[in-house]
């Protein structure tokens, strides 16, 4: 993954993002593809978003050493800046925690059986026998492990720079994991942080609305269809499901 620019280029990668994801609905099934557009050019707005209230949230799914990776690893694909808030300030580990409570996260509604074949063209779809919570138990595993191995710290104990290394060589599939593919890893938790980034407060993540604000999204209003092709910034605050405001 390469160095981000002083600048920031998360804004654009945000905006071309949110067309991508459904932000009232839970985490979709599909694994995506990797995060290269993590990197795309910025856009700089004037407005910064406050972060939201740190929360106290407990994992329920989660260790609390894999707690502590997942939190890292959102903090380094959305980071925080002078724009406003980053992934985990939003709530995206919350989110995903939640998620793996869910039947997406045990696969109940895929078609998991065989064979099952992990070079498979991507035009085939998902062809691994692991659910999600499977994935992510093994790949914090692998990732921690590789990491022990070579500076005897787990990912979350290492510095940002070191930390936006080691997600390169995964998202690369430099790293040779024997339980699950690097990159299947990588994708799924990459999608995952959009998605809590993206998805409505009800969910655990975009805590604030900061997401939506960012971008300049709506949220669940009712009616905005009036300002689509005015090519100009939404005028009015975000709201979420419940009817909070941003």
């Amino acid at each position: 993954m390469p160095e981000h620019a002083p600048d920031n280029p998360r804004r654009d990668f945000l905006r071309k993002t949110l067309t991508l994801i459904p932000v009232v609905t839970v985490a979709s099934t599909g694994l995506g593809a990797g995060a290269s557009q993590l990197l795309a050019a910025p856009q700089q707005e004037p407005k910064v978003p406050a972060a939201p209230p740190a929360g106290k949230y407990q994992p329920t799914f989660f260790s609390a050493e894999e707690w502590a990776f997942v939190q890292a690893a959102v903090a380094r694909i959305i980071p925080a800046d002078a724009l406003g808030p980053g992934a985990l300030e939003a709530g995206a580990a919350e989110f995903i925690d939640r998620q793996m409570n869910t039947p997406y996260a045990t696969g109940a509604q895929w078609y998991m059986q065989g064979p099952f074949n992990a070079d498979a063209p991507p035009e085939l779809g998902y062809q691994l026998q692991l659910n999600p919570q499977q994935i992510y138990r093994l790949g914090i595993a692998a990732v921690d492990g590789w990491c022990k191995a070579n500076s005897g710290q787990v990912f979350a104990a290492q510095d940002s720079a070191t930390q936006d290394r080691i997600l390169g060589k995964v998202e690369a599939g430099e790293l040779a994991f024997e339980a699950v593919p690097a990159t299947v890893f990588f994708s799924l938790l990459v999608q995952n942080t959009r998605e809590g980034f993206f998805c409505d407060p009800i969910h655990g993540g975009n805590k604030g609305m900061v997401g939506w604000t960012q971008i300049g999204f709506p949220g669940a209003r009712a009616d905005f269809m009036d300002w689509v092709e005015r090519n100009e910034p939404y005028p009015f605050p975000a709201v979420s499901i419940r009817g909070e405001r941003a």
